[in-house]
């Protein structure tokens, strides 16, 4: 199993100690790259980049004069700017040289962002993992398929995991590509014309962030594990900003996960139906101490899928807030911002708790092959009648007479419990057109999951 990090890491990624960190960041990386230009001394970008550093002082005193101004980024500053002392303060005015707020809040949402798509990815792999070792379990499961919610042909358990299998894989490689969306940066200060930055400061800062981000995260994110990290980043300069880095990137990354979030909730949504008493195919694990219902003592509930059903319409609900966000006035407005600050968090802590949940709901998920084939024998052999129709088909009849006869067949052995192979015998049109041959090859189960290696190996490529 793959390594995991923490529950505390995705919350940890949002708070304001992280916020403020990659602030100091942002802002002495940029001193430093006016510096190497020439644009401000080099003393200044020292006195910076030893004074925007991240402590609890920092935290408090930039939230007390934010109560003040009303403005969070001018807070940090002036809080940086007192803490200069006499040696160094008459280099306080080259902080945040030609910048502008959004440099700082865009680029750090981006770097967030980034992060947070790599701990998605990190569960998605576990998850993965867990779905392909199930399937193997149960390549040869026979189960019953069913379309409209009705009994249709017979398959394999394995198969049914292997379809959420290639869905997660697609699911990963979607992330990827958001991820990609926003991984851009801007410094390019007010309307994002470079009238007070120069371009080359701007490659400059990304070129340091992608070396110390790293290390940078390794220490403030509460991680589990060290090794799960990512190790490389690939931060690039936003093409053109106008002041933002636009809003269709975020639109993408947030869309995306409403997308995996909805296969989360198909994959919910198939253990709950076989869980049913009725079905009874699956179970969610359940301890000893556990309990299924405060009245009926009896109750197995499937408590943990239908979190994650409730989970999937939480984390798709900023889907439209987010795609509502591209169209801002002019250049820029701030319409956007307050719903940022809201759905970047929520949805991607939940997506983690979700993925999460869903890689123990399957790592512990009970399977009943017994009961599997029991329903299957339910049926009465009616799941075979497409392979029948196609045979009679072959055999030199018209499609409509073929589909009358197994129809009218299969409906006899629903209505009376018997065996389709029963009343195909006894039914005279039918009893010439079909040998016994046919009956011991058609009315099979495992004529229909004869491909089942070959599935496996396309998907899986084991």
């Amino acid at each position: 199993m793959l390594e995991r990090y923490s529950r505390a890491a995705m919350v940890s990624l949002w708070s304001e100690e992280t916020r403020l960190t990659l602030w100091c960041l942002l802002e002495s990386s940029l001193a430093h790259a006016q510096a190497a230009r020439g644009d401000i001394p080099q003393e200044a970008a020292l006195a910076i980049s030893k004074h925007a550093r991240f402590d609890e002082d920092l935290l408090e005193r930039s939230k007390a004069l934010e109560a003040e101004t009303q403005h969070d980024v001018v807070a940090f500053l002036r809080a940086i700017e007192e803490r200069m002392d006499a040696e160094d303060c008459e280099y306080s005015r080259f902080l945040h040289f030609g910048a502008t707020s959004s440099d700082i809040l865009d680029s750090t949402l981006a770097i967030q962002l980034v992060q947070a798509a790599s701990m998605l990815e990190q569960e998605l792999s576990r998850l993965l993992v867990v779905i392909a070792r199930r399937a193997r379990e149960h390549k040869e499961t026979l189960c019953l398929g069913r379309s409209h919610g009705m009994a249709a042909e017979p398959t394999t358990f394995g198969l049914k995991l292997l379809s959420y299998y290639a869905e997660f894989q697609r699911a990963r490689e979607r992330l990827r590509r958001a991820r990609s969306e926003v991984s851009t940066i801007s410094l390019s200060g007010t309307i994002g014309h470079y009238a007070f930055l120069h371009p080359q400061v701007e490659s400059a800062v990304t070129e340091h962030l992608n070396r110390e981000l790293p290390a940078v995260f390794s220490t403030t994110l509460r991680a589990a594990s060290t090794s799960s990290m990512p190790t490389a980043w690939e931060l690039r300069i936003e093409p053109i900003a106008t002041q933002v880095i636009p809003r269709d990137r975020h639109a993408v990354f947030f869309s995306t996960l409403g997308v995996i979030a909805s296969s989360l909730e198909r994959f919910s949504l198939e253990i709950r139906h076989l869980q049913r008493s009725d079905v009874g195919e699956v179970s969610e694990a359940f301890s000893s101490k556990q309990t299924g219902s405060s009245a009926m003592p009896h109750k197995r509930n499937p408590i943990l899928s239908e979190n994650i059903t409730g989970l999937a319409r939480l984390v798709r609900m900023p889907m439209q807030a987010a795609l509502e966000n591209i169209a801002l006035w002019h250049e820029r407005d701030i319409s956007h911002s307050s719903v940022e600050r809201v759905i970047a968090p929520d949805t991607t802590v939940m997506l983690d708790f979700a993925l999460a949940r869903m890689t123990k709901i399957v790592d512990g998920l009970q399977v009943f092959p017994e009961r599997m084939v029991k329903n299957l024998e339910a049926t009465k052999g009616v799941l075979f009648s497409h392979g029948l129709l196609l045979r009679l088909l072959r055999n030199g009849i018209t499609r409509k007479r073929a589909y009358k006869i197994v129809q009218r067949t299969s409906m006899q052995a629903l209505d009376g419990g018997e065996e389709l192979t029963e009343v195909l015998k006894r039914d005279e049109e039918a009893n010439a057109l079909l040998s016994a041959e046919d009956f011991a090859t058609l009315c099979n189960h495992h004529h229909y999951t004869r491909h089942v290696d070959a599935l496996f190996e396309r998907v899986l490529s084991c």
